[in-house]
């Protein structure tokens, strides 16, 4: 390999006229003395036409390419300015670097993909560039890249959800491709007009084919996707529902607590010092104390508890049963999303019934808002008999619906037995008394005939 070739090759230009290489010893840099090739001359840097020359411009200058080791590099030419008819006058391209750059298009590159793996600190040490540096170079990557790739081109399943950055006060909408995993599309705020932004720019024709839409619940975003894709189903992603699930789960946690505090607030006061052996218990201080270290062990997956953690799950499942059947709830949620479709939707069904039955109010909340992003009414049982899973069979395929899958959760000893949807009663009910329990009379025999 020629050692032209070689300098080509080590700097990542192309089409370029290496001249000659200077090594600065006081400044540890190498300077690449180049001039682009006889076809890449006097074109416009803006739209790359043929131009004719206008002037030689500042001089000589320099742009930044990849590091040689530990050794910063530099390509250094000369940039003329032409006359484009389109633009005026501009300085030339140059087939290193893109147009008003001052670093190559490898250089560039590399930020650009580091930017995607890495946090930006590292980047600026290692590239040895400034903070709005990164910011400046991603730009310009990305305007090309956007220019060349069509985003939104053959979308069908789609999810919106926001993030938030600058700790919590500003955000932005984005979208993704569930199909290809990546995002196709953010803008800042988290507004009506954000998402129907997406939506304007998609098209209409766009819009038809777009068949799954999952978001995070909003009623906003739900109200203008259904305006948007009116055939596309609107459906709550996973993540969001055992986020639901895990907060429901701390309300109950919480009320626990508040509960034991309340307890240890009527309990005697014991004073400084270890107590004594007589002193009396005090077992809602205790237990405050004991739920005040558990919200780990109940947020954690199972098969990452630790061993202290566990025996913690242990304790709360032999000393409260209430808070206990909320953690099996959850747990049964999330277990639902990691079975195949057909076995999550039945389990799904049993999941609604129990937590409907649950008697813990912040799940019995939570399957009302599953069951109305799931396109169903919650207050169904009231007016249509429920089907149920086990007759399945009888009204539709079989084929279409095989064995139902119990959700795999941890047994309790204080676990009520799990209930299936029933039929309404078709009596009406009963009146409540308010005054006790009292037996009704017999009612005398009823006579026929008329009395005289």
């Amino acid at each position: 390999m020629r050692d032209v070739s070689l300098w080509g090759s080590l700097l990542g230009v192309e089409k370029t006229v290496i001249e000659r290489i200077e090594y600065d010893e006081d400044a540890d840099l190498i300077v690449a003395h180049v001039r682009p090739t006889s076809r890449q001359r006097s074109r416009c840097g803006a739209c790359g036409r043929r131009c004719p020359g206008y002037d030689l411009g500042a001089g000589r200058r320099t742009w930044r390419a990849l590091d040689l080791g530990t050794v910063r590099a530099v390509l250094e030419a000369h940039a003329p300015r032409v006359m484009c008819r389109e633009h005026g006058v501009v300085v030339a391209a140059v087939p290193w670097a893109r147009h008003d750059a001052g670093h190559t298009y490898a250089f560039d590159e590399t930020v650009a993909w580091l930017a995607t793996q890495s946090s930006k600190s590292t980047v600026t040490v290692l590239m040895r560039i400034a903070w709005r540096t990164v910011g400046s170079i991603i730009t310009r990557v990305w305007v090309d890249v956007d220019a060349q790739h069509d985003r939104l081109a053959g979308l069908r399943r789609i999810g919106i959800d926001e993030i938030s950055y600058k700790r919590g006060f500003k955000f932005l909408m984005v979208v993704v491709d569930h199909d290809t995993r990546r995002l196709v599309w953010a803008a800042p705020g988290r507004t009506n007009a954000t998402v129907r932004q997406f939506f304007d720019l998609l098209g209409a024709d766009r819009c038809a084919q777009i068949t799954h839409v999952s978001a995070d619940g909003a009623d906003f975003i739900d109200t203008i996707v259904a305006q948007a894709c009116p055939n596309a189903v609107r459906v709550a992603d996973p993540f969001h529902v055992v986020k639901w699930a895990t907060e429901a789960l701390d309300e109950v946690r919480r009320g626990a607590w508040n509960d034991a505090r309340a307890l240890a607030r009527t309990e005697p006061k014991r004073g400084r010092g270890r107590p004594r052996a007589d002193a009396p218990p005090r077992p809602g201080s205790e237990r405050a104390v004991a739920l005040k270290g558990a919200r780990y062990s109940l947020w954690k997956n199972p098969e990452n508890l630790s061993e202290n953690q566990q025996i913690k799950l242990a304790w709360i499942a032999a000393t409260d049963p209430r808070l206990h059947r909320a953690y099996l709830l959850k747990e049964g949620l999330r277990v639902i999303f990691a079975m195949p479709y057909h076995d999550a939707v039945q389990a799904l069904e049993k999941w609604i019934g129990w937590a409907r039955r649950c008697r813990v109010p912040a799940f019995v909340k939570l399957q009302k808002s599953i069951v109305r992003h799931r396109g169903q009414d919650p207050r169904r049982d009231q007016t249509q008999p429920v089907q149920r899973l086990d007759r399945i069979d009888q009204h539709q395929d079989p084929a279409d619906h095989p064995d139902s899958v119990r959700i795999q959760v941890t047994p309790s000893p204080h676990r009520p037995r799990p209930t299936q949807p029933r039929r309404p009663p078709t009596n009406p009910p009963r009146a409540q008394m308010t005054h006790g329990y009292v037996r009704r009379a017999a009612s005398p025999p009823r006579i026929q005939g008329s009395l005289t």
